[in-house]
């Protein structure tokens, strides 16, 4: 599959209890990235913050993630349906630099192509991060992350199987076609834009179903 490394979407897990993120980068690392950012549009009119971006191996920005609603926490007794699930509601955009194979800044090697299934499988490791079956030991925890994000990366590959369906979503007011997927621990989406980029989406408790999506014109307004 083309798409990004898969390290750059993985944060580091405690030794010693559920997967943490580094710190939120300054919205000086969004600035920096060539392409525009993708996020909930106008009609979301709750909290928005900013989340994590991605770096190709020459340092370019490449991909990152914006939050919305509320701030998504690793649940370590996740169980849809349940009224703990039903407390947090939030969705998580992720934009992907539509990029060709290309050779790195210094020249000294290739770059790996982008393409929508690099935004199905960073939205879906994204929401991996934010999961911890109940009942499971700690010391499991990296071996069920490890076997589910390469679960993740296969379906991801083929997007034309039956564990996805397509779903119809506004991206800058013009209805765009998205890949779409359900699980136990939330919903999954990918698709491409207009501006140049892929989008993907990943969230708990919030319908996929009536969101849009809209360049982000102040991304400054994602600051807490």
């Amino acid at each position: 599959m083309e798409t990004t490394s898969r390290a750059v979407a993985q944060a580091p897990a405690a030794e010693d209890g559920p997967h943490v993120h580094s710190a939120r980068p300054a919205v000086d690392g969004y600035l920096r990235a060539p392409f525009p950012w993708y996020g909930l549009d106008e009609a979301f009119t709750g909290p928005r913050r900013l989340m994590q971006v991605g770096l190709a191996a020459d340092g370019a920005v490449e991909h990152g993630s914006l939050g919305h609603g509320d701030e998504p926490s690793v649940r370590s007794e996740y169980a849809a349906g349940t009224d703990q699930d039903a407390k947090e509601k939030f969705a998580v955009v992720v934009t992907v630099a539509a990029n060709p194979v290309r050779r790195s800044a210094d020249g000294t090697g290739l770059l790996e192509a982008t393409s929508v299934s690099s935004a199905a499988w960073l939205a879906g490791v994204g929401l991996l991060s934010f999961t911890w079956p109940g009942q499971m030991d700690h010391a499991l925890r990296d071996d069920w992350l490890e076997q589910q994000t390469e679960t993740a990366w296969v379906l991801a590959d083929d997007l034309e199987s039956p564990d996805w369906s397509t779903l119809s979503l506004p991206v800058d007011g013009v209805p765009t076609p998205f890949h779409y997927r359900e699980s136990e621990f939330g919903w999954v989406l990918a698709g491409s834009t207009r501006a140049g980029v892929h989008v993907g989406a990943y969230g708990r408790g919030m319908s996929a179903y009536g969101l849009g999506f809209a360049v982000v014109k102040d991304i400054a307004a994602y600051q807490d």
